[in-house]
């Protein structure tokens, strides 16, 4: 029996087709296509044309791992090829496909003209550097540094020096782009591009903010397939007016009316990184119980942009600046401070960024659980996990763990999570539910 009212989320089927628009138009000849991290400053390239088409890595790599059968011949492409199996699982989805020359969404695989990444990951530049080998050689490239040094970004502060690093390397990267293409770099297409990425990464955390609401009015679930058009191109102007002017609209309604993502929602919990994308029915698994996963740090932060306040130990969406850039040199600043409050960035420094703002959003959003997946697919963003899990109990949380991989469902046990699942959700007091 639901105890609130639920319905179909209303520009789910626009976001569908602007998901698989997206992805064929990168097959298309002519122009410019530009292959790169989900989290690299591609406002940046935007500035050589209209023709320009950028490809983000990451997001392809899970749509690949959404397709087991298809993943699985891209993985055993890889590791035949002489890559290991305990690196990134999305690089190697990306270099499995380029091997196969098989595109996941049909065709043989579109090769870029032009590599244009950010560093703050092991794999990062890495990952393009060997794409371009795979691809035949002679790809120019340029990597972005976003390290900003041995100090994480805004915690404790921010500082200038950090922001200076990472502005200068963009403006140095807009001359390599004009001398690597033969393009005049056109200065209104990038302050333009530029805003762009900021609308949109600064409207996706006003919508994730509205979660907080009880009911839920968003699932993780539904939150993964939403929140892909930042991975995808922050600074496209038509996903930052889909978040702005449509999604972020009709998740307000639904937060006015107390419309549930879940109808039957009787406790909260909150997960941590990457899902294992081949078994998403793990979620619907959760709602047989009565739980709505309303979101976690990851599909927050990756592409939302938040700032810590320490003193109320919240995190709360980053208000946009006053006003739009005029300059390359502006926008090119603006983008660097902007980015540097990426929460995803914070904890490649220390666990306890990730513990605080874990933390933080398990109060603030009203969660009764914890789930952390330790995903031997990222590196990255599992580094620390077993100190958050420690962390978070000694603030009180109630947390369990399960082992995976985001990427690669050979590492997967779907069984035996379930069951682990239903032992800590009859743990929070959760009656088991009844057999069909």
């Amino acid at each position: 029996m639901d105890r609130y009212p639920t319905e179909p989320i209303k520009c789910w089927d626009r976001a569908k087709k602007m998901r698989a628009d997206w992805y064929k138009d990168l097959t298309r000849r002519g122009g410019i296509r530009i292959m790169g991290s989900a989290w690299a400053f591609d406002a940046v390239p935007m500035g050589l044309g209209r023709d320009v088409r950028w490809m983000a890595g990451e997001p392809y790599g899970a749509s690949c791992a959404a397709r087991p059968e298809l993943s699985s011949r891209f993985m055993t492409a890889a590791e035949n090829f002489g890559f290991s199996r305990d690196i990134c699982a999305y690089m190697r989805n990306y270099w499995g496909s380029i091997l196969c020359n098989e595109y996941a969404f049909g065709g043989a695989f579109p090769k870029a003209d032009l590599a244009y990444t950010q560093h703050i990951c092991c794999s990062h530049a890495k990952w393009y550097q060997n794409a371009i080998a795979l691809e035949g050689g002679g790809i120019p490239f340029f990597a972005v540094d976003v390290g900003a040094g041995p100090y994480p970004p805004f915690a404790p502060e921010m500082y200038e020096h950090r922001i200076r690093y990472v502005t200068d390397q963009l403006l140095d990267s807009i001359d390599w782009l004009e001398e690597t293409t033969g393009r005049t770099f056109q200065d209104d297409l990038f302050v333009e591009a530029a805003w762009n990425d900021i609308r949109t990464t600064r409207a996706w955390a006003e919508i994730c903010h509205l979660n907080r609401a009880v009911p839920a009015p968003l699932d993780e679930k539904s939150l993964y397939s939403l929140y892909v058009f930042a991975a995808l191109q922050k600074s496209n102007g038509a996903f930052a007016d889909f978040y702005e002017k449509e999604l972020l609209v009709e998740v307000r309604d639904r937060v006015d009316r107390g419309i549930a993502a879940v109808g039957n929602e009787r406790a909260r919990v909150m997960t941590d990184t990457q899902p294992p994308w081949g078994s998403l029915s793990i979620y619907r698994h959760l709602e047989k119980w009565g739980v709505v996963s309303m979101g976690s740090l990851y599909t927050f932060g990756l592409e939302g942009m938040w700032l810590f306040d320490k003193d109320s130990q919240r995190l709360l969406p980053r208000p946009l600046p006053p006003e739009n850039p005029q300059s390359r040199e502006e926008a090119c600043r603006m983008l660097a401070d902007w980015h540097l409050s990426r929460p995803e960035y914070q904890h490649f420094y220390s666990p306890r960024y990730k513990t605080d703002m874990m933390d933080a959003i398990a109060r603030g959003w009203k969660v009764d659980g914890i789930i952390l997946h330790y995903n031997r697919g990222c590196e990255g963003l599992s580094m620390g996990i077993a100190e958050n899990r420690l962390g978070l109990i000694d603030r009180g949380h109630r947390v369990m763990t399960y082992e995976g991989n985001m990427g690669d469902q050979r590492e997967f046990d779907m069984q035996t999570t379930e069951k682990r699942i239903d032992i800590f959700l009859e743990s929070l007091g959760l009656p088991r539910p009844k057999d069909p």
